[in-house]
């Protein structure tokens, strides 16, 4: 009986993990916090819909892309424990993640900065480049996949779902949605087609909406946002955040573009050039943040709302209105006009007044020095006019000086003294020393506003290997060699016992080593444990095999009824991988068991005990002609076809029983002739009567088949008579 929802707490699977809380719930599955009982270890424990549990096209698939993902090692992978199935409930082990999810990240920050952004996407690209490299396809990358660890690890979950849906024909007619509308690649659209590079478009969606806090398509319906990513091109974030680097812009629009062949080939290849932005750019590394839960009684807090020109801003309060200033003009006699003071004017004539000198005088005086202010004002304003415009044609700027070769101390005051500030970047150089300036930007005899900044680079000598911590990802070790001016190449991977797949296993030259720029330096990645080869367990019981197997370093993963006519029901008949196959230590092998049925033997039973234990061992008998058997008693069973102890299919369990017709001779000796023929005649037997004289009163002294023999219906008995 299934249970489902909040039911399946405190369930045990597989006698086994016990489910404990929920932690998230989607359309194809639920995960919950679980505990592996027998490693005593937390477990996140995906619990299918219980709809695909009732198909056996996507179990099969199911189970075949849980070991394929299994199979994959890596640090920004959440790894896979488990798989089965108990009491109608299909599930999947994996790693349990502390932290959050990117989408929480974004919910919470909304757009992120470039260095936070460029934090995710390395191990998010790392990840998927190696499952490119083995062949699978995420199919549904998207924040809520993209976990963050309390560490600030990086890990993509969910490998594999999408795929196995996909391939036992669920579709968006099962109420089920094949990837999610916001991140899907138009090929997965229409035709439905996945490859690498539908990741590479999906984790390009996913870069946009770091960067400018949401997808580049909405609308009302998850098929009509499908449909913009087949009709529309991916629009620069940089249009929706300003002084985003062009280069970001190039990034995502190679990224995203509708064509496949236009795109990166795989998460490898876009890794890549996202390191290189980095060091381009000068990205510094950052730690990215965790995630913090919302409280739900934050009050006051609002959305920002997008802006609509046509409208103004949606949504902000009304701001109060403010009158426009008007220019006051103020009424008065200017200087150097004959005054009325006071009195009004009647039409063109002004009344005439009596004005002593003394009075005209003080008035000459005003009106001289208002002109004499005047004059002033004028002046000030053409000089400030000149000062301005000398300013803004060539005044506020200065010419850079020629830097290359000072020492940087000597730069710096080189720059003070024409009014500009001064920014070291480290650069690496095969001549030059320390502490000299190899190049400046804007270059020498550029024309820049002072107090402007000039970038200068560096010298830091010759590059040195640098120290990096065995099992670093080979991202993060091509990143730092680059960063020191030097040239990493993968070498041939080695195996290790203490290293993890992946991880860095040693630099060639070693770290210490002092180098020219841009020198080669020899990356040996991990290829984990050294294989071991499966031992050949055909034959052994399933308990015995698991032990051979546990011996030589691996696992048994599952078992697999098969058929063999010549191995017992019970007993191992091959295994996947198959003997003396080389596989990873510690991986799981699946074993074929035997399901053959042992036909037993039933010679000497009735008809009905012989069908009824036949069926009993899962048989299907039926009763076929009868044959004569000088073993068995007339009307008992002869024989089976196949024979007692034959392997039979499972798949064809019939069963032929064959009953005896063998009759029983009677002992006549010493009987009359007559009377031994009439016992003779009467089972059927044919009689001849060998006497010197024919009497039947004469005694029967031999006979050919003897008493309690038993012969052939119809067969002749030869009787000897005296006299």
């Amino acid at each position: 009986m299934r249970s489902s929802g909040s039911e399946l707490l405190g369930v045990l699977l597989d006698g086994r993990y016990r489910i404990d809380s929920p932690i998230a719930h989607g359309g194809m599955s639920t995960v919950y916090r679980g505990v592996d009982l027998r490693l005593d270890r937390p477990v996140a424990i995906k619990v299918m819909a219980p709809h695909f549990a009732d198909d056996p096209a996507f179990l099969a698939r199911f189970e075949l892309e849980a070991r394929s993902v299994a199979r994959l090692s890596h640090a920004g992978l959440v790894a896979v424990y488990d798989q089965g199935r108990d009491d109608g409930h299909v599930f999947l082990v994996m790693e349990l993640v502390e932290g959050g999810t990117l989408r929480g990240l974004l919910q919470q920050n909304g757009a992120l900065s470039v260095p936070v952004a460029f934090a995710v996407m390395e191990p998010v690209l790392a990840a998927l480049a190696t499952a490119h490299r083995a062949g699978l396809v995420h199919r549904d990358v998207k924040p809520e996949n993209i976990l963050i660890a309390e560490d600030g690890a990086v890990k993509v979950a969910d490998f594999g779902l999408v795929r196995a849906a996909a391939a036992a024909g669920v579709t968006a007619n099962n109420g089920v949605i094949l990837g999610t509308a916001a991140y899907l690649s138009p090929e997965q659209v229409s035709p439905g087609t996945a490859d690498a590079r539908s990741d590479v478009y999906s984790t390009g969606i996913l870069l946009y909406e770091m960067l400018t806090g949401t997808p580049p398509y909405t609308g009302d319906s998850a098929l009509s946002v499908a449909y913009q990513h087949v009709n529309n091109d991916t629009s620069a974030p940089s249009l929706r955040v300003r002084g985003l680097a062009p280069e970001l812009d190039d990034l995502v629009l190679r990224a995203t573009r509708r064509d496949p062949a236009a795109r990166f080939v795989d998460a490898g290849q876009m890794l890549a050039e996202v390191l290189e932005l980095r060091r381009w750019l000068h990205v510094p590394s950052v730690r990215v943040p965790l995630p913090q839960p919302v409280s739900p009684h934050a009050v006051g807090v609002r959305p920002p709302v997008p802006a609509d020109p046509a409208k103004g801003t949606e949504g902000a309060p009304d701001e109060p209105t403010v009158p426009a200033r008007r220019t006051t003009v103020m009424s008065g006699a200017m200087p150097g006009a004959t005054s009325t003071r006071g009195y009004p004017r009647t039409g063109s004539a002004a009344m005439e007044v009596p004005v002593n000198d003394s009075e005209y005088s003080l008035l000459r005086q005003r009106g001289r020095r208002v002109a004499l202010v005047w004059v002033l004002v004028v002046l000030l304003l053409a000089v400030a006019v000149g000062v301005g415009g000398w300013w803004l044609g060539s005044g506020r700027f200065t010419t850079v000086p020629n830097l290359t070769g000072l020492s940087h101390g000597e730069a710096q005051q080189v720059l003070e003294d024409v009014d500009l500030k001064a920014e070291a970047r480290d650069g690496y150089d095969n001549t030059a020393p320390i502490s000299q300036v190899l190049a400046a930007r804007p270059a020498p005899g550029a024309k820049v506003a002072k107090g402007s900044t000039v970038v200068l680079t560096v010298s830091l000598g010759r590059p040195v290997v640098p120290t990096i911590v065995s099992g670093t990802i080979s991202a993060a070790v091509s990143e730092q060699l680059r960063q020191h001016g030097l040239l990493p190449v993968l070498a041939p991977g080695a195996h290790s016992e203490t290293v993890a797949e992946g991880g860095l296993l040693r630099l060639s030259p070693e770290p210490g080593t002092v180098l020219t720029v841009d020198a080669p330096v020899q990356v040996t990645l991990s290829l984990g444990p050294p294989p071991v080869r499966v031992p050949d367990v055909a034959g052994r019981s399933a308990e015995e095999a698991t032990a051979v197997l546990g011996d030589s370093g691996l696992t048994v993963g599952g078992t697999i009824p098969v058929y063999s006519s010549a191995v017992p029901a019970g007993s191992v008949v091959g295994s996947e991988p198959a003997a003396g196959a080389e596989s990873r230590r510690g991986s799981a092998v699946t074993l074929q068991v035997s399901n053959a049925l042992s036909v037993p033997d039933v010679t000497g039973t009735s008809p009905a005990e012989a069908t009824a234990r036949l069926s009993a061992a899962g048989f299907a008998p039926v009763i076929g002609a009868t044959v004569f058997d000088p073993a068995a008693d007339a009307g008992s069973v002869a024989s089976t076809v196949p024979p007692a102890g034959t392997l039979v299919d499972p798949a064809t369990p019939q069963v032929q029983v064959q009953i005896s017709d063998a009759v029983t001779v009677p002992g006549v000796r010493g009987r009359t002739v007559d009377s031994a023929r009439a016992a003779l005649a009467e089972l059927g037997l044919r009689v001849k009567v060998q006497q010197l004289v024919p009497f039947d009163g004469s005694l029967v002294v031999g006979q050919s088949a003897e008493g309690g023999s038993r012969v052939a219906p119809g067969a002749e008995v030869t009787i000897t008579a005296l006299p």
